[in-house]
């Protein structure tokens, strides 16, 4: 189970058992010992191990256009209307209407959980073509946190990558996930955004996935999501209440871990 998840070849597995780092329901496992994959928690290195087979992981690359929602009252399109309709999947955090870019799509509630939470400070990377001056003052501001009308910004990674006619397209990186947020710093210091588009959740980035295409992420790139999401968010930010897990389906036959 532990190969099939990622973590390396089944002798790599087995030393990793035998080493005391493997763990279900927090208790350590033996070589020999079977787990439900829907029903027990397997931890390396107290990282969760995705186990269950009814889970499935979508990287989309979201076009304009679309709502970041399940269902729309407006009856506008829906990010779910671009990837497979069955298992039923919900969106991780929000891109909105008019931003596009990577946009993770799963039935796995635990990570939703992890990457949305600000305590755990999963970073997400924008690149954002503003017109307005992206001075040396402009960026030292972003890096340092800006007051916007819901309290200050935590320090985000900022940097110029090109400058041309008047247009200049900024990186930022932020841990936070207030509503429009990028917008909002962006106008804060004076710079209006013309197109805004996330590259990267963490770990996970893929430049060359067309805009409106989806992929499986890799076990790999779930396993780095989870270990991105252990490290705990250094300004102490308050943790909201989790959205519910998606129901279980039926239980699978229990397996061995390696």
């Amino acid at each position: 189970m532990l190969a099939r998840a990622g973590l390396g070849s089944r002798r790599a597995c087995e030393a990793l058992i035998e080493a005391g780092r493997v763990r279900s329901d927090g208790n350590p496992v033996v070589l020999g010992d079977r787990v439900d994959p829907l029903r027990d928690r397997l931890t390396v290195d107290d990282v969760l191990v995705v186990t269950r087979p009814d889970l499935v992981y979508y990287l989309l690359q979201k076009p304009v256009g679309f709502v970041t929602t399940a269902s729309d009252p407006q009856g506008r399109e829906t990010v779910v209307e671009l990837v497979p309709d069955d298992p039923r999947v919900f969106p991780v955090g929000r891109l909105d209407r008019d931003t596009e870019g990577l946009l993770i799509l799963t039935n796995d509630g635990d990570l939703a959980q992890l990457l949305t939470h600000p305590r755990h400070g999963v970073e997400k990377t924008y690149l954002a073509e503003v017109t307005g001056a992206v001075t040396p003052a402009v960026l030292r501001s972003l890096r340092e946190g800006i007051e916007l009308d819901d309290g200050p910004t935590a320090p985000a990674r900022a940097r110029l990558r090109q400058e041309d006619n008047g247009r200049s397209a900024l990186e930022l990186t932020i841990h936070e996930g207030r509503k429009r947020q990028v917008r909002r710093m962006c106008k804060a210091m004076g710079l209006r955004v013309e197109r805004l588009v996330r590259t990267k959740i963490g770990p996970v980035s893929d430049l060359r996935l067309p805009t409106g295409d989806w992929r499986h992420l890799e076990r790999s790139e779930v396993r780095a999501l989870y270990e991105a999401a252990h490290t705990p968010d250094p300004t102490g930010a308050p943790v909201p209440d989790p959205a519910p897990d998606p129901a279980p389906n039926p239980a699978d036959e229990p397996q061995t871990p390696h």
